[in-house]
């Protein structure tokens, strides 16, 4: 499984496969990895199959309800913190979750993006550029040699692209098709590549 998320000026690029696979077998093409807890913060999510649904429909249900409560929504670093306490108290009881997550963002005032990096033992890291699962052995150095800060929606894009082309080239697995979403201050919206 292959999250990767990518920030810019001022958006964040994610993508996932979409492929549901145990093991070597194959389960389920077309499957969205990722939940909108609000309208400026996405998570992406890789794991064991029940842990990361039920994980992910948790954290999203908790972040709806905080809002309704208090009238505002989390910030991207606040739903980071959040998620990660709630990794930490399961990793301590009998039955943790084994989920691992990049959570986007964007500050819709500031238009400052954020990428929390997190994983199931509950370790949390903000970074410019991530990736989780077999795509870190892959993309992570194409992503140090091309990432720059003031990057442009095109040119993360086209990063991207060259991640995902190393991924075919160097990857035995057959990933086909990945589901893109870049997260800015107007919100969430899913884009072809």
């Amino acid at each position: 499984e292959v999250l990767l998320g990518i920030t810019g000026k001022d958006f964040v690029l994610t993508a996932s496969d979409d492929t549901c696979a145990r093991g070597i077998v194959v389960q389920k093409r077309g499957e969205d990895k990722s939940r909108a807890l609000n309208k400026n913060n996405l998570m992406l999510f890789t794991g064991e199959a029940g842990d990361t649904t039920q994980f992910a429909e948790y954290i999203q249900c908790n972040t709806q309800l905080y809002r309704i409560r208090n009238g505002m929504d989390l910030s991207t670093r606040a739903v980071s913190s959040y998620v990660r306490k709630e990794l930490a108290t399961s990793l301590r009881s009998r039955h943790p979750y084994t989920v691992n997550l990049l959570i986007g963002g964007v500050d819709p005032k500031t238009g400052t993006p954020e990428l929390y990096w997190l994983d199931y033992l509950s370790s949390c890291v903000k970074l410019n550029y991530a990736a989780h699962g077999y795509a870190s052995y892959f993309c992570m150095s194409t992503m140090d040699r091309y990432w720059k800060p003031e990057l442009s929606v095109e040119e993360a894009i086209s990063l991207l692209k060259k991640c995902l082309a190393e991924l075919k080239v160097r990857f035995i697995g057959n990933l086909p098709n990945f589901v893109v979403k870049i997260t800015d201050k107007d919100g969430i919206r899913e884009i072809e590549i």
